[in-house]
């Protein structure tokens, strides 16, 4: 389960999406496949704002898979 950086507000499959400029079931592929770390909350995923920033940084891949 991912971590969340204390103080941060979770973002949801569509925030996420129109930050990376993709569609929300290209989220929740990331999601499934472990790219993108995400923490379920009552049905619905959430995402933490520093773990979109690591997949950014780690080029499109998960920080362990580099």
């Amino acid at each position: 389960m991912a971590s969340v950086t204390a103080g941060a507000r979770l973002l949801s499959v569509r925030d996420v999406a129109e930050r990376l400029a993709v569609s929300t079931a290209t989220v929740y592929a990331l999601c499934k496949r472990g790219q993108l770390q995400h923490i379920p909350v009552s049905g619905a995923l959430r995402i933490d704002p520093a773990s979109v920033e690591a997949f950014i940084r780690a080029g499109g891949a998960s920080p362990s898979q580099k």
